[in-house]
């Protein structure tokens, strides 16, 4: 799995980042979830609470925004948008 992450402020990218897991051991989740961690790790980000509505955008387009909202601690940024390439 191969995930996109990208840092986005006032419509513009600020920055990007890849993560990539090819263990064929881990579930969808779990490959997922690592990818998850590492881009944000990149980026510098804290990691966001994944929502309902995530679950439903990532299944039907492959990719999600993330909103400040959905940030324990705050953020400098507008939105976090993750894409997924296998």
């Amino acid at each position: 799995m191969k995930l996109y992450g990208k840092i986005l402020r006032e419509r513009k990218i600020m920055r990007e980042e890849v993560a990539i897991n090819i263990d064929d051991n881990l579930s969808f989740h779990d490959k997922l979830e690592k990818c998850l961690i590492d881009v944000c790790k990149k980026l510098e980000c804290p990691v966001p609470l994944w929502l309902e509505k995530n679950t439903k955008e990532f299944v039907l387009y492959r990719k999600t925004f993330f909103s400040k909202e959905q940030f324990i601690d705050s953020v400098w940024f507008d939105k976090l948008e993750i894409r997924m390439e296998e």
